[in-house]
């Protein structure tokens, strides 16, 4: 299991409450492309519409050898396949107040392209501050202990 593209801010910005594993719908020159590490999740998050979960702002590049593809939108909508069951559950939790659904990584699994999907609540500019402060101390004191 590697880690093709990782969401540095979604952990930053928020506090993540659940994850789980989406599958995602690519085109082949897609799937090569995220292989080769050229997605960028920064920006990205995911909805719930007509009854599916889709990937919404994710910048996914043509893939360079393929040469130009008449048409070919990088930011567009990709639709995740997950079961039911963890539908429904995401519907509710995107449905509360102050909860969003983000992505944190895609990675592989057995071969194929998967997708960690996490609940966060957003983080105050305060909150973000004392998580540094408090990283730095224990940091501060590992080093201390070491010597």
């Amino acid at each position: 299991m590697s880690d093709l593209a990782y969401n540095k801010l979604a952990r930053r910005d928020y506090d993540i409450l659940d994850t789980l594993e989406a599958g995602l719908v690519l085109s082949g020159q897609e799937v090569k492309s995220v292989r080769g590490g050229q997605m960028k999740l920064q920006g990205a998050y995911v909805t719930i519409a007509r009854g599916e979960a889709w990937l919404v702002g994710a910048h996914i590049p043509r893939y360079k050898p393929a040469g130009a593809l008449a048409g070919y939108d990088p930011g567009r909508s990709r639709k995740l396949l997950v079961h039911r069951r963890e539908l429904v559950h995401l519907a509710g939790k995107a449905g509360e107040k102050g909860l969003t659904l983000l992505p944190l990584r895609v990675y592989t699994r057995r071969e194929k392209l998967k997708l960690e999907v996490g609940i966060g609540r957003g983080r105050k500019e305060f909150e973000k501050r004392e998580l540094i402060k408090k990283r730095d101390v224990e940091r501060e004191i590992r080093n201390r202990l070491k010597r």
